[in-house]
């Protein structure tokens, strides 16, 4: 395949908006496929593209690629926002991973049961201000770069704006007690393709509504409270 990108995914962000996230900073244009049921999604997996018969996928450069981690890595490699160095890349995955276990809690968050939500909800807000956070604040200080790894813009930069902006649609001021990550905050969001990814009518999707949040669960055949006590384990992949 030559041209742009093609994202299949559903019609909301999942595991595909972090990818979206990455190929917007990149300033990478790209086109979606998006299914609306799960015919369709089926018929995707009929045609032997899924290795896993499972989404995100996206097709550039000729393949189809799968599994969110290694789209992302790829991406970041190719658009050099995946460090200079292995020492470098090793801080970039270690970020990453951290943010991905707060993003995935806030991801499954509406498939909470109505009881458990408000638990779900204060469980996230206290990992992410006590474990998450101060994690980030402390590396962005010690890196005294605008940046947390070297002296530019990479993958985890880009995937901490995210989840950041996650965490404000869960509870605003969030940030009250984190200087550095609110300066880190506003000055990557004035980076131009990021700031363009943020402007209405971009490819950046809306947090799941009632209607979209029931169309995922047709699409993928999952339902309300699948967790463990404290949103400890996960056990739905979308």
């Amino acid at each position: 395949m030559t041209g742009k990108p093609m994202l299949h995914y559903f019609n909301g962000r999942g595991r595909m908006e972090s990818i979206r996230w990455l190929l917007a900073a990149a300033g990478v244009e790209f086109e979606e496929k998006l299914f609306e049921n799960r015919e369709e999604f089926e018929k995707l997996i009929q045609g032997g593209t899924l290795m896993y018969e499972q989404v995100p996928m996206v097709e550039m450069d000729g393949m189809n690629l799968v599994q969110t981690r290694a789209i992302l890595r790829y991406i970041a490699a190719k658009y050099g926002l995946y460090g200079r160095n292995l020492e470098e890349q090793a801080w970039i995955d270690m970020y990453v991973e951290g943010l991905r276990d707060l993003s995935d809690m806030i991801m499954f968050l509406p498939l909470s049961l109505p009881e458990e939500k408000e638990m779900n909800l204060d469980y996230i807000l206290h990992r992410a201000t006590t474990r998450f956070f101060p994690v980030y604040e402390k590396a962005l200080r010690d890196n005294k770069q605008h940046y947390l790894v070297g002296n530019r813009l990479s993958w985890a930069d880009v995937q901490l704006l995210e989840v950041i902006l996650m965490v404000e649609e869960c509870k605003p001021g969030v940030l009250s007690g984190f200087p550095v990550l609110q300066d880190f905050k506003v000055r990557t969001s004035q980076i131009p393709t990021i700031n363009r990814f943020l402007q209405p009518g971009s490819q950046r999707k809306p947090p799941l509504d009632d209607e979209s949040l029931g169309t995922a669960k047709d699409i993928f055949k999952f339902e309300q409270g699948m967790f463990l006590k404290n949103m400890s384990t996960i056990v739905a992949e979308y």
